[in-house]
């Protein structure tokens, strides 16, 4: 039945400052976008950024390490240290961060507001 994942994709209410910051923060490629929907490449992932009509997403419960409702994509990077400068330097805040025996995590939030991780694994 299932063949693949297609996409994932998250809410935004502002498609504009989205696609800024998964572009050029997150380092993500647009693949095709309309005035609905972007689509970015994340390591050969699918990534998707869905208009809401300029309504806000509703505000996700979550705490330092995490979302603790829905799905949360989680980025693999190379050197977290300098991913989480990079997102400190343009302003993101940082929910959380920790060091595991399978990786070191960080915790943020896009400027629409659904929490998302980096991991250096």
């Amino acid at each position: 039945m299932v063949i693949g994942i297609q996409d994932v994709y998250l809410n935004v209410p502002e498609m504009g400052p989205a696609v800024q910051f998964y572009r050029d923060v997150l380092g993500l490629t647009v693949t095709d976008e309309d005035a609905h929907f972007t689509g970015l490449n994340a390591g050969g992932v699918r990534v998707g950024l869905h208009w809401t009509g300029g309504q806000p997403v509703p505000a996700i419960p979550h705490d330092a390490h995490g979302a603790h409702v829905g799905a949360t994509i989680t980025f693999r990077v190379a050197d977290i240290q300098a991913a989480k400068e990079r997102l400190v330097a343009n302003g993101v805040h940082i929910l959380g961060s920790s060091d595991n025996p399978w990786g070191k995590i960080v915790v943020f939030k896009d400027p629409a507001g659904n929490v998302l991780k980096l991991m250096q694994p």
